[in-house]
């Protein structure tokens, strides 16, 4: 098993991945403006949810959630 904690409680990496996650959430917000048939934005929805998702590792990994 993949040991996370160190990810999630070092403040500078914790801070640089969340930046990350938040611009490739942007990225997929603009993606799915521009979408043009249902099944690309539904992928894109998934994506975003993933996204979000994963914003909320440390809460997880520390037991929060």
């Amino acid at each position: 098993m993949i040991n996370l904690k160190p990810l999630v409680n070092d403040k500078n990496l914790w801070d640089s991945f969340l930046a990350e996650m938040d611009t490739r959430l942007s990225d997929t917000h603009r993606a799915m403006e521009q979408a043009d048939d249902s099944n690309t934005l539904y992928r894109l929805q998934g994506q975003a949810t993933a996204l979000r998702k994963l914003k909320q590792l440390r809460d997880y990994i520390n037991g929060g959630a």
